[in-house]
């Protein structure tokens, strides 16, 4: 009766928490380079006090993942929009000082002149955050170098490099998405370089987001929700049915 009781409250945690990642990941459908989470629902193996394995589904904390498929890229004509071409991260500083890694390619320069993404996170470049001098006019290169024209240059001066967005690469290294939302490699640490990776100025990588398939998601999750709910119905029933079978009668 007890792990009766016990797999359908884990299912019901599980399934919780699930519905509260489905409803994170539609929320966000709208937002430029977000990647989905997802919940990943294989059984894990423990071992109980008397040796033998059992099984359960896995609590939300440590099952949450995202999905690592790209969005869909469309065209804005913004020169500080880019969109990332491989499976390259754009390189931000974190709010804690780390480095952190997106897909949201909506930059700006704040008034402070720091190059930043439209989630107010920095953009590194080879030294650190990129710093942009006032100019007339800004531009971002296929190979992530940031070009202006100087305030107050004479016409047909040519555009001057001030730093190169870091564009790194993921392969190989366990990474992980943070509450943030951005990639962090597990353990701490930064991700190399990518010296082949291309961007595409005027563009931006949308959310991979699939609505349709989110609110299947949502209907069946909710379906799994009442089945474990009813789990506890039945294990109540069973019990008070044994409780009246021991009843010793006056």
């Amino acid at each position: 009766m007890d792990r009766l009781v016990y797999t359908a409250l884990s299912g019901l945690k599980t399934h919780l928490s699930s519905q509260a990642t489905i409803a994170n990941n539609i929320a966000n459908a709208s937002t430029i380079g977000y990647r989905s989470d997802r919940v990943n629902f294989e059984r894990l193996l423990l071992k109980g006090n008397n040796q033998e394995f059992e099984t359960r589904s896995p609590a939300a904390e440590e099952v949450v993942d995202f999905d690592r498929r790209a969005g869909t890229v469309v065209a804005t004509g913004r020169p500080l929009d880019i969109a990332v071409h491989s499976d390259s991260w754009i390189a931000v500083q974190a709010s804690d000082g780390t480095e952190g890694y997106t897909r949201r390619g909506d930059l700006q320069v704040t008034v402070a002149g720091v190059l930043e993404t439209g989630d107010h996170f920095p953009v590194m470049g080879a030294t650190g955050p990129i710093t942009v001098p006032p100019h007339q006019s800004i531009e971002i290169a296929e190979d992530g170098r940031v070009l202006i024209v100087p305030q107050g240059a004479a016409p047909g001066t040519p555009a001057e490099e001030v730093g190169q967005v870091k564009l790194a690469s993921a392969n190989g290294t366990n990474t992980a998405k943070g509450l943030d939302n951005l990639l962090k490699v597990v353990g701490g640490g930064v991700l190399p370089s990518d010296m082949t990776a291309r961007v595409r100025s005027g563009s931006l990588e949308q959310s991979n987001v699939n609505l349709t398939e989110a609110l299947v998601d949502m209907i069946e999750n909710q379906r799994s929700y009442e089945v474990q709910a009813n789990m506890l119905k039945e294990a109540k029933s069973m019990d008070e049915s044994a409780a009246n079978l021991m009843r010793v009668q006056a």
